[in-house]
Order: C-alpha cells, then sequence, then structure tokens
C-alpha cells in the first residue's frame, strides 16, 4: 500500500511540474507573431538611463523588453545574462529595454527603483510602468518575462523566467536573437 501512494505522489507531482511548465511556456505568448504595442509611457519622468523611446524610432534594431521588479529575485538574478546579451550582441544590433513593473508597494517608489537601477549597475534604458499598462498591452503575467520584437516590429519570442548563461532558457533566447539578427 506504501508503494502504491508513494508512486500516486510521484506521478501526481510530475503531472503538476509537466503542467506548470506548459502553462508558462505557453501564457507569456498571446502577442507573439503581432505587432508589438507602442511603449504606454512617453514622459521624461517615466524612463531612467534614457531619455523616451518609442518602437518606432527603435525599427531596424532587434529589441528585448525585459520585465521585471527590483523585489523580485529571479529578476535580479537574471541581470548578469541580459548585461552579457547586451555587450554580445549590442552592436549588432541589439537593444534591451527594461520594463519595471511593481509587484509590490515600495517598488512603486521612483527614488528605490532608482537606487536599486545604480545597485545593479543597470546601463539598459528602464520604462517605469506603475499603471502596468505595458504589461497589460502585451499580455504579460510573469516576472520576468522576455519579449523578442524583430526589426519590422512584430513579436516574434516570448520566454519567462529566471535566466542564466548556458541554461535552457538562455540558450532558446540567444539563438532566436541570433536568427532575428541575420534577418534583413
Amino acid at each position: 500500500m506504501h508503494r502504491h501512494t508513494t508512486t500516486l505522489a510521484n506521478g501526481c507531482a510530475a503531472l503538476i511540474l509537466l503542467l506548470s511548465a506548459t502553462v508558462g511556456a505557453d501564457a507569456a505568448s498571446p502577442a507573439l507573431g503581432r505587432p508589438a504595442p507602442a511603449f504606454t509611457h512617453r514622459d521624461a519622468a517615466d524612463w531612467l538611463n534614457s531619455k523616451p523611446l518609442t518602437l518606432a524610432g527603435l525599427r531596424g534594431s532587434v529589441v528585448l523588453v525585459d520585465f521585471w521588479a527590483f523585489e523580485c529575485w529571479n529578476c535580479y538574478r537574471s541581470f548578469a545574462w541580459l548585461d552579457t546579451i547586451e555587450q554580445r550582441y549590442g552592436e549588432q544590433g541589439l537593444t534591451v529595454i527594461g520594463v519595471h513593473t511593481p509587484e509590490l508597494a515600495s517598488e512603486y517608489r521612483r527614488d528605490l527603483l532608482q537606487g536599486k537601477i545604480a545597485e545593479y549597475r543597470l546601463r539598459n534604458p528602464v520604462m517605469i510602468d506603475n499603471d502596468h499598462s505595458y504589461w497589460q498591452a502585451l499580455g504579460n503575467q510573469y516576472w520576468p518575462a522576455f519579449y523578442l520584437i524583430d526589426r519590422h516590429g512584430i513579436v516574434r519570442g516570448a520566454f519567462v523566467g529566471e535566466t542564466h548563461e548556458h541554461d535552457a532558457n538562455a540558450r532558446q533566447m540567444q539563438a532566436a536573437i541570433e536568427q532575428l539578427l541575420a534577418e534583413q
């Protein structure tokens, strides 16, 4: 009887892991194949490390949008990989745009966000999405989440989860980035 219970429990755990992996992969991609929505924040006060940017102004570049929140440890543990990606592909036409979308009350404070950007040594442009408008425009549900936009403004990839150099998520995104950079 105990062996049957253990087997049943292991089977349920495997099914839960399989379902959560499937949901995580599919749920981040409602925008795939569609034109990326315009950035929802245009005021200088809503951008850090950059003047306000537009996707129209970034046409011709491959854009990696990174949704994050500064209290999200999965987010800030992905920054080293993002820095590597910026260095590796930036001169080839990749632009990384951070979209800080708060989850917790403290994350709405601009001064705390600025401190975290300095602490994490982030150099890429960061749009402050305190009203979750860009989050909603892309149909996002996760921190961190990464969206790849091609040179023509079409969302071509959506990925979720903490990412590190050489892990499966990184390999998939890097292959997609290289493919988009090779396209004209």
